[in-house]
């Protein structure tokens, strides 16, 4: 049969160069079967404003392609269906991490991996550094975005559970300029978020992780690099006598959102660190847990992890604070 790709001249060797986004050069090629995907029109901004502009064109019939980790399983099993593809990969405005006094900004562009070895997040974000080789498999990492992830808006992903404990804000921009939503408002539900159809996620921003507060992240997946049957990431600050002075809790894949548990939070504030303690606050967070029987896990069994990660995850950012933390 004859397939119909659409693709820009900068992507293609020898192809016609068009004069606006909008001019799309076409392929066709005979091949063996059906392409996967179905077929949509690609579209492959410079810039920001360009993206904003397409977005607002199309609408919910456009989807973003930013690192494709989630987008392209998605195209090929017909899972999504856009009239029309928009590839950010070109715009670089969106790849920067910056700091601006105690916030730091990640771009919406930057590649997963790049926070592994970024000695701003690793000084500034301790938590996110601990998070991001847990996302799946360094491969991934190297293609996948910040951006995307937190558009997609997986409950059992690294970094909106990182976001929802940080206190982050999401920055999104759409014809009518820029608005900041919380991460704690920004994940509507499964795989749903707080964009409107002519928004695109540009940025996040964290709050810097206070000096002396410790950190930690722990998962149970069923293999390495799958997702999370629950996973735990915490910020801890501990006083002098070994209290609980600050302490936040961030829970994943486990609910259609990540949580924050806020009933273990309340529960151990002003209390010495003791495993026993943690252990028994840990349990509340079972009443939180809403996914049901699936061929990963039982509820009752997602019940046990979300207590167990969230247990090691506080004692360990506990002992964490109490060694330096956050220098």
């Amino acid at each position: 049969m004859v397939a119909t790709t659409t693709v820009r001249d900068s992507r293609v060797p020898g192809a016609p160069s068009p004069t606006t986004h909008d001019r799309l050069v076409v392929y066709r090629t005979t091949i063996g079967q059906a392409m996967k995907p179905p077929r949509f029109q690609y579209r492959d901004p410079d810039t920001l404003a360009d993206a904003v502009a397409l977005k607002a064109r199309h609408g919910s019939d456009a989807l973003i392609l930013a690192g494709g980790q989630s987008l392209m399983p998605m195209l090929n099993m017909r899972l999504a269906a856009p009239s029309v593809v928009i590839d950010i990969n070109g715009v670089t405005d969106l790849q920067q991490i910056t700091r601006n006094g105690d916030v730091v900004e990640i771009g919406a562009g930057v590649r997963q991996s790049a926070l592994e070895t970024d000695p701003l997040i690793r000084e500034a974000l301790p938590l996110l550094a601990r998070a991001v080789p847990h996302i799946g498999h360094i491969e991934n990492r190297h293609r996948g975005t910040v951006g995307g992830s937190l558009a997609h808006a997986d409950a059992s992903a690294e970094l909106p559970c990182t976001a929802v404990v940080s206190d982050a804000v999401v920055v999104l921009q759409g014809q009518n300029g820029r608005r900041e939503v919380p991460a704690s408002s920004f994940f509507d539900g499964f795989m749903t978020n707080a964009c409107a159809d002519d928004e695109l996620v540009v940025a996040v921003r964290y709050p810097v992780t206070p000096a002396g507060a410790g950190t930690a992240f722990v998962e149970v997946a069923r293999r390495n690099g799958d997702f999370a049957l629950a996973a735990a990431g915490v910020i801890a600050e501990v006083d002098g006598d070994g209290r609980f002075t600050r302490l936040a809790v961030g829970v994943a894949g486990v609910a259609s959102v990540p949580l924050r548990a806020t009933d273990v939070e309340q529960e151990l504030l002003g209390r010495p660190v003791d495993p026993a303690t943690i252990e028994a606050a840990a349990k509340r967070v079972e009443a939180a847990v809403t996914t049901g029987d699936d061929i990963h896990a039982t509820s009752a069994y997602r019940k046990h992890l979300a207590a167990t990660v969230v247990s090691r995850a506080v004692l360990a950012a506990a002992t964490d604070a109490r060694n330096g933390g956050n220098r």
